[in-house]
C-alpha cells in the first residue's frame, strides 16, 4: 500500500513539473516596440543576429567596416576594418593593402567565426567594380569572401568567391559556406573542412537570398532575376527548382522546415510556399519593394523590412494577415531576429539600425 501511495506522489510530482509556470508567448501575438537607435559611423546594408549574443552590421563601401553590437545592452563591441593583406592569405599577386564592402554575414554553427561578403574589392589590380546591372559577360572584377575570428574580431582568412558576392549562408553541419555571386550568375559552395571552393552551380540572373535545412541536405536560392528558387541537393549537388513567381529576393524558412517564405522585390509581396505538399501559398503585398525578411524562433512571425515605403512589416505565418506595419526610416534594408531577446533588429540604409522589442 505504501509502495502505491509513492508511485502516485511521484507521478504526481513529475506531472507538476511537466505543467510550465506559465503559457509561451506567440510573437504573432506580440508588438514591435522601438526600444533603441543605434547611430554612429555605419551605413548598414543587412544586419545579424549570431544567436549567442552578438549583432552585426555590415557596412559596404561607404563606411568600409563592420560593426559588432552587443545584443543585450545595445552597445558598440567593435568595429572591424575591411582592409586586408591579401597576399598574407597566399594570394602573392596583391601585395598592397586592400579594401573591401561588407554586403551581408552570416555565422558558423559553433559561434567561432563571422563569414562576410564584399561587393567589390579596392587596391591595386582591381579596375572594374561590380554593379548592379551586369552579367558574366560584363567581366567585372571577382571579390572575396572574409571570415572574421570572433575570439579577436580579426579578419583571419579570405576567399576567393565571384563578381559582387551578396548573401552567404553556412549550413547547420559546418561543412559548407555557400555564397550567391550577382554578377557571375553562381553559388559558390567551400568546403569549411578542405578551406577550398568544391563546387560552383549555375544559377542564373541574380542569384541572391540562400536558406538552408536543418539536416543540411538542402539549400534554397533565388533567382531574383527570374521566377524560380534553385533546390540544391547538398549531398549530390543535383538542382530541382520552385516556380515561386517573378523577382524573388530573400528567403527563410519555418523552424520545422516546413514551410519556405520569400520576398518579392518588384510586386512589394511576400509569398509562402509549402515544402511538405510542394504547393504555393498564400502571398500578401506589404509594402513598395520587400528586400530582407527574418523569421521569429517560433515560426509564428514574420518580420519584413519595405525599402520604398520606409516601413517594417510583422506578418502572422498561419495565415500571412499583416499584423502591424511601422514607419521605421528612410530605405530600410535589412533585418534580423535575436532570438534569446526576441528583438528585432533593422538595417537604415542612411545609417542606423532600429531595435524593436516583441511584446
Amino acid at each position: 500500500m505504501r509502495r502505491n501511495f509513492i508511485s502516485v506522489l511521484l507521478i504526481t510530482s513529475l506531472c507538476a513539473i511537466a505543467v510550465p509556470a506559465q503559457s509561451e508567448v506567440v510573437s504573432a501575438d506580440t508588438k514591435m516596440v522601438l526600444v533603441k537607435t543605434i547611430t554612429g559611423t555605419i551605413s548598414p546594408k543587412s544586419v545579424r543576429s549570431s544567436g549567442n549574443g552578438l549583432v552585426s552590421a555590415h557596412n559596404m563601401m561607404y563606411n568600409h567596416s563592420v560593426t559588432i553590437y552587443d545584443a543585450n545592452t545595445f552597445e558598440l563591441i567593435k568595429t572591424i576594418p575591411d582592409s586586408v593583406q591579401l597576399s598574407k592569405f597566399g594570394y602573392s599577386k596583391y601585395s598592397s593593402l586592400y579594401k573591401g564592402a561588407p554586403v551581408e554575414g552570416a555565422y558558423s554553427p559553433d559561434g567561432k567565426y563571422l563569414y562576410v561578403t564584399n561587393y567589390a574589392m579596392y587596391g591595386k589590380g582591381y579596375n572594374r567594380e561590380g554593379h548592379d546591372t551586369c552579367s558574366p559577360a560584363s567581366h567585372y572584377d571577382s571579390s572575396f569572401l572574409y571570415r572574421i575570428n570572433l575570439a579577436n574580431y580579426e579578419i583571419d582568412n579570405v576567399y576567393p568567391v565571384g563578381s559582387v558576392p551578396k548573401v552567404v549562408e553556412v549550413t547547420p553541419d559546418n561543412k559548407y559556406v555557400l555564397v550567391s555571386n550577382w554578377c557571375s550568375y553562381d553559388l559558390k559552395v567551400i568546403s569549411v573542412a578542405s578551406q577550398k571552393l568544391v563546387k560552383t552551380i549555375k544559377i542564373g540572373r541574380y542569384p541572391r537570398g540562400i536558406a538552408v535545412n536543418n539536416d543540411s541536405t538542402k539549400a534554397y536560392v533565388a533567382e531574383m532575376g527570374g521566377n524560380r528558387i534553385h533546390v540544391i541537393n547538398l549531398e549530390d549537388f543535383s538542382v530541382s527548382y520552385i516556380p515561386i513567381g517573378s523577382n524573388p529576393r530573400a528567403i527563410v524558412l519555418s523552424p520545422d522546415n516546413s514551410m519556405l517564405y520569400v520576398t518579392m522585390n518588384l510586386s512589394g509581396k511576400v509569398a509562402s510556399w509549402d515544402l511538405t505538399t510542394n504547393k504555393a501559398g498564400k502571398t500578401v503585398k506589404t509594402g513598395q519593394a520587400a528586400r530582407s525578411l527574418a523569421i521569429s524562433s517560433d515560426g509564428t512571425a514574420l518580420f519584413v523590412v519595405n525599402f520604398v515605403s520606409d516601413t517594417v512589416s510583422k506578418l502572422r505565418t498561419s495565415d500571412m494577415k499583416i499584423m502591424q506595419t511601422i514607419k521605421v526610416c528612410n530605405e530600410p534594408i535589412g533585418i534580423t531576429y535575436d532570438s534569446p531577446t526576441s528583438r528585432t533588429w533593422v538595417a537604415c540604409y542612411g545609417g542606423s539600425i532600429k531595435v524593436f522589442d516583441n511584446k
